[in-house]
């Protein structure tokens, strides 16, 4: 299959690999930012062939592990309410709030559904005039076109019945925090391909400059991301900071014009908070003041919402790259992905996931 099987390609893999231990002479920290990257990684054992010294740290880019607990939260209190369709994708509904998940407000009679596309929840609303439909807006820049042209659309069709609750979140911002943290220890970046697909790379650029690390553009299958390092410790060996394109077959410099236009129309850059990160400046998108009508945030006034988090998860070190999943006391015992303490093990994309499904245990830390 083109553009699949080319690139699980063991053989293939095996002489980047080769080449990589013939290059990194010095150890190196290289983050992959992506959730999609890490499960690839530990499903192929990538991390496990790499030479010594050279360390994979995983990053926050699982948007379901990043959603704020406060956020999570406010999801239930509006998916209680009798007049709400609640509306989301289906890897958000068994991530833990204060107290339970939207399964468990679906249990107690709320009108949760799982949806495949925001315009979806539209339809919904349309269908619905008596009902208020929440959407879940969530996701890194990739999700963001479909969430702004929902909300573009119900403009269009006149629905004051439709609003989304949003935890749009962007990755330079979470970039710069990382590196500018105290206790950081990346000195190189695996870019989302993804996200690049409809931002490009350009945004990266002066990251790189400013601060001295290489990015490198990576896709997701195992060749994809044997390349992108390989790339990233040739830029280290040499004593460069660029932005490069491992991802050539998908992503252009400039993303997709159109997408971000859209994009643009709905929201602005603004501070956000992560989960397990704090408060990133520029960390994310907000509804810009002529769309405001749409947030149900304040549509359903839930700002007065107090989280509290697992006094033992450690996701937001995971988060950070500072830690791995054995490395936390409730790993596989109590919390598992039937009954998980933080967002990182009930994810798809999740760190804590990624080792509880590939049997990755207390020895990765020995």
């Amino acid at each position: 299959m083109k553009y699949m099987d080319e690139f699980r390609d063991p053989t293939l893999v095996q002489a980047v690999i080769a080449e990589l231990w013939r290059t990194a002479v010095r150890p190196h920290v290289i983050m992959e930012i992506c959730g999609g990257q890490t499960h690839a990684i530990v499903r192929s054992g990538l991390d496990r062939l790499l030479p010594p010294g050279l360390t994979l740290a995983h990053g926050p880019g699982c948007p379901v592990c990043v959603t704020p607990l406060e956020t999570l939260d406010q999801a239930m209190a509006i998916a209680c309410r009798p007049d709400v369709i609640f509306t989301s994708y289906g890897d958000m509904l068994r991530v833990p709030g204060s107290d339970g998940d939207l399964f468990g407000v679906r249990a107690r009679g709320g009108d949760v559904r799982v949806v495949y596309s925001p315009l979806d929840a539209v339809r919904l609303a349309q269908e619905n005039p008596a009902r208020q439909v929440v959407f879940f807006a969530i996701g890194f820049e990739t999700t963001a076109p479909a969430n702004a042209t929902s909300v573009v659309q119900a403009r269009r069709l006149g629905l004051r019945n439709f609003t989304i609750l949003a935890s749009q979140v962007c990755v330079p911002g979470a970039m710069r925090a990382i590196l500018s943290s105290p206790d950081n220890r990346v000195e190189a970046f695996l870019a989302a391909g993804h996200v690049c697909t409809v931002m490009g790379w350009r945004e990266y650029t002066p990251i790189a400059r400013e601060h001295g690390v290489p990015i490198v553009v990576t896709g997701f299958e195992p060749l994809d991301i044997a390349r992108g390092i390989l790339l990233a410790v040739k830029q280290l060996e040499a004593g460069r900071a660029e932005v490069e394109n491992a991802y050539e077959r998908v992503v252009t410099e400039p993303g997709n014009p159109g997408a971000q236009t859209a994009v643009r129309e709905v929201f602005r850059v603004g501070d956000r908070v992560w989960r397990g990160l704090g408060v990133i400046p520029d960390g994310g998108l907000h509804l810009r003041d002529e769309w405001s009508e749409f947030d149900a945030a304040k549509r359903f006034d839930v700002s007065r919402v107090k989280p509290v988090e697992s006094p033992i998860c450690i996701a937001g070190e995971i988060l950070k790259g500072l830690r791995l999943p054995a490395d936390c006391p409730a790993f596989d015992d109590p919390c598992t992905p039937d009954h998980p303490l933080g967002a990182t093990m009930v994810s798809a994309e999740g760190t804590c996931n990624a080792y509880h499904r590939y049997g990755r245990g207390r020895e990765e830390t020995e």
